[in-house]
């Protein structure tokens, strides 16, 4: 990443570095044209002055383009359940910059396994469930999630230091099963009815949608969907357990 780049994406909060960075300054160098000022004044029109959602969309960005290249066909719907989101965030001119910074992160190549590693080192637990949240809905945008994606997206929870119990979770509220209620909780059916209202607890608590609140009222409103799907599954139990 250029010199220029490096102090364009520190002033504006973006101080990734690392493969990140690299990512990032390649797609706002391949965006942008002209000196350290311009470049910086217009990166900061284009993508908004909030740091902390700057860094959550364009992480969602770079993630999003590896689970949209796994299968080697990008769709149009999952163009659109991007764009979606950050229309109803940002309006429509901010939407289709983002949208033409995917388009770049999409022709780069770059290592998802030190990417991953990366976010999970700077980015708080409830706020990379909820961006695995959105991967999920991306692969599931044309109604369909294929097994090279659910790998990808595999590997992106384990690099970001997701547990298993938890990739498992986000994975029942999209690929239904039979005993989808309990992975929802990350318990298994022969647990105690103590251990299931503790595991209720404990998955209400992390995926509270007050902890991404400050992320825009898309990111909101899906973590108020995925609480939904918790509440769903710990009434589904009860009623089974009669409890």
């Amino acid at each position: 990443m250029g010199f220029f780049l490096r102090l364009i994406l520190t002033g504006l909060g973006w101080s990734f570095g690392g493969p990140l960075g690299g990512i990032i300054g390649y797609a706002i160098g391949s965006l942008f044209s002209g000196g350290a000022r311009v470049i910086r004044s217009e990166v900061t029109d284009t993508f908004g002055n909030t740091e902390e959602k700057r860094d959550f969309n364009v992480t969602l960005l770079v993630l999003s383009a590896a689970v949209m290249k796994a299968d080697g066909n990008v769709k149009r719907s999952e163009l659109d359940y991007v764009k979606r989101f950050f229309l109803q965030n940002f309006g429509q001119e901010r939407a289709e910059n983002y949208i033409k910074m995917l388009r770049e992160i999409l022709q780069k190549d770059y290592n998802i396994y030190e990417v991953s590693q990366q976010v999970g080192h700077y980015m708080d637990y409830s706020t990379r469930l909820q961006l695995l949240h959105y991967l999920f809905g991306i692969a599931d945008s044309d109604g369909v999630i294929s097994s090279k994606e659910l790998g990808v997206i595999n590997t992106i929870s384990d690099y970001m230091g997701v547990t298993n119990s938890d990739f498992l979770s986000v994975k029942a509220m999209f690929i239904r099963e039979t005993d989808s209620a309990y992975k929802i909780l990350g318990i298994a059916p022969t647990a105690t009815d103590e251990e299931v209202k503790k595991a209720y607890r404990e998955m209400a608590k992390k995926n509270h949608p007050d902890l991404v609140s400050t992320l825009g009222d898309e990111v909101r409103q899906a973590a108020e969907k995925k609480f939904q799907e918790i509440n769903a599954a710990y009434e589904t139990i009860k009623k089974q357990r009669g409890l």
